[in-house]
């Protein structure tokens, strides 16, 4: 373990930490596991901000995921002002974009309608949509857990990525089974 632990924050019982990717961006996120590996800290991650997937919507066709975006696109700023409308705001993190906002949790049985169903609907809830040069866009909140891997420094913390994630993924996974069969 690293002796130079980053400043944590605490919002009621569980510590935040900022993380950086290779890019600049910053997310704030809550410490949900902390994982010692080859002398490093890694951390299991989820943001305080909540993620959001942007995608395309074409009548008849299956909704099109936009995963690399420039922090201008049109479609962004877009989405600003739709999303200004319910006093959400979009902010262009590290990883993924998020709201920030106060969210109407989605009811139980409004989730279990399509168990039958293997597609995308069933991972994603439609938060806003919204029209930019005659294309359907929507905001879409993940409904699975949404992690972040990250590396912990002195000062904040990193996104792990590309080789690091690809070696220390396994294990972290693996650590995080070994405790909950302990528990």
């Amino acid at each position: 373990m690293t002796t130079d632990q980053p400043e944590m924050t605490g919002a009621g019982d569980v510590p935040t930490v900022l993380v950086s990717d290779s890019n600049g961006r910053q997310l704030l996120c809550f410490l949900e596991e902390l994982i010692p590996l080859d002398g490093h800290d890694y951390a299991l991650l989820t943001p305080v901000d909540t993620p959001v997937c942007l995608f395309r919507l074409r009548d008849d066709e299956e909704p099109e995921l936009i995963e690399t975006l420039q922090a201008t696109e049109p479609v962004l700023s877009v989405a600003d002002v739709v999303l200004q409308e319910h006093d959400l705001t979009l902010v262009r993190s590290a990883v993924s974009l998020t709201v920030n906002g106060e969210l109407d949790e989605p009811e139980p049985e409004d989730l279990d309608e399509d168990e039958d169903g293997d597609d995308d609907s069933d991972t994603y809830e439609l938060l806003v949509s919204f029209m930019v040069d005659e294309e359907e866009y929507g905001l879409y909140i993940p409904l699975d857990p949404f992690f972040v891997v990250a590396r912990l420094t002195s000062d904040g913390a990193v996104v792990v990525e590309g080789e690091e994630f690809d070696r220390v993924q396994p294990r972290i996974e693996a650590e995080l089974d070994e405790r909950e069969s302990d528990d």
